[in-house]
């Protein structure tokens, strides 16, 4: 395609005029469809659960935008068509959550407001039916309505929740009557960066949940957002942080996308009711704070630190940033130690054979093969999650019991794949055995199986490793 024709499309993207409307209008729309090349419906019960979370949570708001819509507006024979290209899974979602609401008649009776009462039974005459054929769609269906039935059955979801949800809560629609020009809109906003990667939502929602009290560090908060390395920033979240959450929960871990970001939420301390499980995060936060701004900090220039953990309930608005800030340090401070350097900072003074391991996994002839990077990262996030617990306590112990760990994959295997390192992790699963343990002790005595065949290449050095340390018997190869 030509200079010109790109040109072209940049100012077509930029040039469509959205609308705002609320979401009982979208639902109104009784022309709206889901055509044939759209995707199956895929969201499951969790996420229909934190739309129902946002949507309460932000009913004090004089209006919610929930996120986009576009349209295709086309005829089909004599009727107009207008086709969601994108937004269908809310936009179903919140047909279900309108259909559930319809089927409460008791709910619906004792409501005082006639108009609302009017608009509801407006809105069953209306609303669009669209059909599914796959059996995908189906069953997140029929699933997802249950757990609407179960929310909208409480008394909670209330006459001014229902009124929130339809008159307040709000969609940017975009309507094109091109088919093409609706998919070259989205390909225009994607490539010009207006699809956000994960951690640029998460930056976006833990701004906003920053109390009054820290709105003067909003400034210096983003500045030092942006500064940071867009690389590193996704490596951090995608290969580490988001990894290693996932892992010691026991579930999966392969590709950090916009459904995982609910791992990075947790609580706002200061709209947070006082829970029992709540206290000790808010005694550490309070503490930390009343100890920085003490006037005996400007005698003895002594600060904390906040106790973060990895696997901690995340604290919503300023504290999210510091802990993506103390886990970057501690990475770049040498916890991750790659090439032919000496080892800095908490790997500088290891003993035993750990620093030769480090030695050989910087250095072994296969360790630049996309499966050997899985391995390392696997052995990576361990050492990590490891460092955050125990600090350097019996860690040059605790990094051979890692390299047997890890590396065993490795040699087992011709081939490693990112299903490989997951599998291996889930189903030998250190991450979960470290969380539970409150000793070193317990992490360290955990029993491994030894290497009876190495099925790689290029692993000489890794193999030799394995034979004197007792992990590897008979021929090897």
């Amino acid at each position: 395609m030509n200079q010109a024709a790109d040109t072209d499309k940049r100012e077509l993207a930029e040039g469509v005029a959205p609308s705002v409307v609320k979401v009982a209008e979208v639902l109104a729309d009784s022309q709206l469809s889901i055509p044939a090349y759209q995707r199956p419906y895929k969201w499951q019960v969790h996420h229909v659960e934190q739309l129902l979370e946002d949507i309460a949570r932000h009913k004090d708001k004089s209006a919610y935008r929930l996120g986009t819509l576009v349209l295709h507006r086309h005829m089909e024979g004599n009727e107009e068509k207008h086709d969601i290209v994108d937004g269908q899974q809310r936009t179903i979602t919140l047909l279900l959550i309108v259909k559930a609401i319809l089927a409460e008649k008791e709910k619906l009776n004792s409501f005082k407001s006639e108009p609302l009462r009017q608009q509801l039974a407006g809105l069953q005459l209306q609303m669009f039916k669209p059909e599914f054929a796959s059996d995908v769609s189906q069953q997140n269906i029929r699933r997802n309505y249950q757990a609407i039935r179960r929310r909208v059955m409480r008394a909670d979801f209330n006459e001014e929740q229902i009124d929130f949800l339809l008159n307040r809560c709000e969609l940017v629609k975009v309507t094109l009557s091109e088919l093409s020009e609706a998919f070259q809109f989205f390909d225009a906003q994607n490539a010009r960066g207006r699809d956000l990667a994960p951690h640029d939502l998460l930056k976006a929602y833990h701004l906003r949940e920053f109390s009054q009290d820290d709105e003067p560090l909003k400034a210096s908060t983003v500045y030092g957002w942006e500064n940071s390395n867009t690389e590193e920033l996704a490596s951090l979240f995608g290969e580490y942080l988001y990894r290693i959450r996932s892992w010691v929960k026991g579930e999966s871990a392969r590709y950090f996308g916009k459904d995982d970001v609910e791992l990075f939420k947790g609580v706002n301390l200061d709209n947070s009711a006082y829970y029992p499980c709540v206290a000790a995060m808010r005694i550490a936060h309070h503490t930390v704070d009343d100890y920085n701004t003490h006037f005996t900090r400007r005698i003895d220039a002594h600060s904390m630190l906040f106790p973060f953990q990895l696997d901690q309930v995340m604290i919503n608005g300023r504290r999210f940033f510091e802990m993506i800030g103390h886990y970057q340090a501690l990475i770049k401070g040498g916890i991750r130690h790659r090439g032919t350097a000496k080892p800095v900072g908490p790997l500088a003074d290891l003993d035993g054979l750990a620093p030769e391991i480090l030695t050989v996994l910087n250095s072994y002839d296969g360790r630049h093969r996309r499966g050997d990077g899985y391995v390392r990262l696997m052995f990576d996030c361990l050492l990590l999650y490891y460092y955050d617990k125990f600090g350097a306590t019996d860690l040059s112990r605790a990094i051979e019991k890692m390299f047997i760990w890890a590396y065993s994959l490795r040699l087992n295997m011709q081939t490693v794949k990112l299903a490989s390192m997951d599998n291996h992790v889930l189903k030998h699963n250190l991450f979960r055995e470290l969380r539970d343990a409150t000793h070193p002790q317990r992490f360290l005595q955990y029993p491994l199986p030894v290497v009876e065949k190495v099925n790689s290449s290029k692993t000489s050095d890794v193999d030799t490793l394995f034979r004197k340390m007792g992990y590897l018997t008979g021929d090897g190869k």
